[in-house]
């Protein structure tokens, strides 16, 4: 029985460096499809930081009067956290590179509690802000902006813990098949980088 479980292992492995070798030297479509899908969705961002930008210059005051200020703590931390995990994410990948499918499990795993962490932060944030949606104009872009990112953060661990679950299949992930990897972690720098304007543009010059 464990003689025909090891001959499967070597027979999955082998067609996945098969498949790398067959589109050898062709684009990667996937990869393409990717790129194409966050350049896009970036288009979204840009249009939302846009607005924020002209509402600054075309209200006399900004924030409006009786606004309540942020509180930069919480979003310090979360951004502390996004950026760290950004770079735990990528000791997957380099785990991944040397077939180490127990790294990219245990650092995929780390990155997913950190999102989650940032998540509860913003909820945390959410329940104890002093201004709901609909306060003032400033308060509507707060919640719209941090609000999406947030969507887009609770993708990404939904893509990490995607690709933790398919992992625990023998030879699915190696060296040289490790689409997924790559393209979860390419979308959580993507968010990473979104964080990052979006706290500038929201909390450190509004």
């Amino acid at each position: 029985m464990q003689g025909s479980t090891v001959d499967s292992q070597s027979q999955i492995a082998i067609a996945a460096e098969q498949s790398a070798a067959e589109h050898h030297g062709h684009p990667d479509y996937r990869m393409i499809g990717l790129y194409v899908f966050l350049v896009s969705d970036s288009m979204t961002f840009i249009g939302f930081f846009a607005a924020l930008l002209i509402y600054r210059a075309i209200v006399p005051v900004w924030p409006p009067e009786g606004t309540p200020e942020l509180e930069l703590l919480i979003p310090i931390i979360n951004t502390s956290i996004l950026v760290a995990s950004s770079f735990v994410m990528h000791r997957g990948q380099t785990a991944l590179k040397n077939n180490d499918v127990k790294g990219l499990q245990t650092w995929f795993g780390i990155t997913a509690a950190m999102g989650a962490l940032f998540l509860a932060g913003q909820a945390y944030e959410y329940f104890h802000a002093e201004f709901g949606l609909t306060t003032n104009l400033f308060a509507s872009c707060f919640y719209v902006l941090t609000g999406f990112h947030g969507l887009h953060v609770l993708t990404g661990v939904l893509l990490i813990f995607a690709v933790l679950w398919r992992s625990r299949q023998p030879g699915h992930y190696s060296s040289n098949s490790h689409f997924g990897v790559e393209a979860a972690e390419i979308y959580w720098h993507f968010v990473d980088v979104i964080w990052l304007v979006l706290f500038v543009l929201v909390y450190l010059i509004n």
